[in-house]
């Protein structure tokens, strides 16, 4: 039978192949057609089957290779009903955990940096679809492996709406196979690219940057550096809502959360005023005291180089060290690649562009065709404090999503 590297051939039709190798699990199927138009849920791809039948065979693994780790529900997830899904099927299970025989392969979803995922669902229950990351770590170096086991760990901490869930992990010979959401309706480059100009409105890039915003901040909340940033890895879920993915370059961090008290004045507020018996609303400007939560890893510090060259930071091109900054660079690169279509530093090849975003050189915006729309001003203002090459003045960087909320 194939080697790993031989099962799949994505260029024509395949006769019966299989994913694994003999010695652990056969994941047989059948392919006559490709479909390019299946979204991915985790992984960055191309190319998905159709008209797959898949199984799994365990019998071939000893009871030694197949570990499974069910994941407690957490706070948020707790009563999606794929849990009770899982729960019905690890009911019947004889050592009350989910293993690869209770789910069924649809289909081959796309390749990642790390592994393989597919589409499945529980075999019982058809609605219980997920997205199975599939990850070979015969194949991988000692550093993808460390990756591996961060973006495990970093899944298990998760309890966010834009975030995604890990059901379960199991182990199986030397394959990791991580049970997580699947987004069907692909990934925010795809939808990116299908825009007039490859642009957004700047209504749609508010409500996408709000969403991504919202996720950083939990994400650097728990002491999370993401480190990857890039519509590439925001998928779309059903809702049309915002799921980030791929948390293999991340590093983790120490936090301290503060909670200080602010006196600011409200815009355009109303106070009620005892008149005559009734209240009467009168406008003006009331003082008013407001909490501002602020849990940033502003201590925190790697040397490794990882990322998208084009969302890449100086301080990461330069190599002198980086902290929690690159997130809010990355995130105004998003910004400004949602706006115009394009990365601000973009050059001819990647020394280039790498060249452009370590130099002295300032940003700068496309000449605008056409009268801008309201709020682009602000807009560009943000950008331009979020691509401030120096960390230390770099809006984010002290007071993190708070910064970019109070802009």
């Amino acid at each position: 039978m194939a080697d790993v590297g031989e099962t799949l051939n994505f260029q024509g039709e395949m006769e019966e192949e299989t994913y694994f190798p003999d010695t652990d699990l056969d994941l047989s199927f059948t392919s006559t057609t490709t479909d390019r138009t299946f979204p991915s849920s985790s992984a960055r791809s191309s190319l998905a089957r159709s008209s797959l039948t898949l199984s799994f065979n365990e019998s071939r693994l000893s009871c030694s290779t197949i570990t499974a780790n069910n994941i407690t529900p957490l706070h948020h997830r707790k009563w999606d009903p794929r849990w009770s899904a899982i729960k019905a099927a690890t009911n019947l299970s004889s050592d009350g955990n989910l293993h690869l025989r209770h789910l069924k392969l649809i289909r081959h979803l796309g390749t990642g940096n790390l592994g393989r995922v597919f589409l499945c669902h529980l075999r019982d229950c058809d609605n219980a679809t997920f997205a199975l990351k599939v990850i070979d770590r015969e194949t991988l170096s000692s550093k993808k492996l460390s990756h591996v086991q961060m973006e495990a760990e970093i899944l298990s901490m998760l309890d966010h709406p834009f975030l995604p869930t890990l059901y379960s992990r199991i182990e199986a010979s030397h394959y990791t196979c991580l049970l997580i959401d699947f987004c069907p309706n692909g990934d925010l480059h795809s939808l990116l690219r299908k825009q007039p100009g490859n642009r957004f409105p700047l209504a749609t890039v508010r409500f996408f940057a709000a969403e991504v915003l919202v996720a950083l901040e939990y994400l650097h909340a728990l002491g999370i550096i993401y480190r990857d940033l890039k519509p590439e890895n925001i998928l779309l879920r059903e809702d049309g809502h915002i799921m980030l993915s791929d948390f293999d370059l991340c590093f983790k961090a120490d936090v301290v959360p503060t909670c200080k008290f602010l006196r600011c004045k409200s815009r355009n507020s109303k106070r009620n005023c005892f008149n005559g018996g009734c209240f009467a609303p009168v406008a003006g400007s009331v003082e008013e005291v407001l909490p501002e939560f602020v849990a940033e890893p502003v201590t925190a510090f790697s040397r490794s180089c990882v990322g998208t060259h084009e969302y890449l930071a100086p301080e990461l091109v330069s190599g002198s060290g980086h902290g929690n900054g690159v997130d809010w660079w990355a995130f105004g690169v998003f910004v400004y690649e949602l706006l115009y279509g394009t990365t601000p530093f973009k050059g001819g090849s990647k020394e280039n562009t790498l060249r452009n975003i370590a130099s002295s050189r300032k940003m700068r915006f496309p000449d605008a065709a056409e009268v801008e729309e309201a709020g682009i001003a602000e807009a560009k203002d943000l950008i331009e404090k979020l691509l401030v090459k120096d960390p230390r003045r770099r809006l984010g960087c002290t007071k993190g999503a708070q910064d970019i909320k109070q802009h």
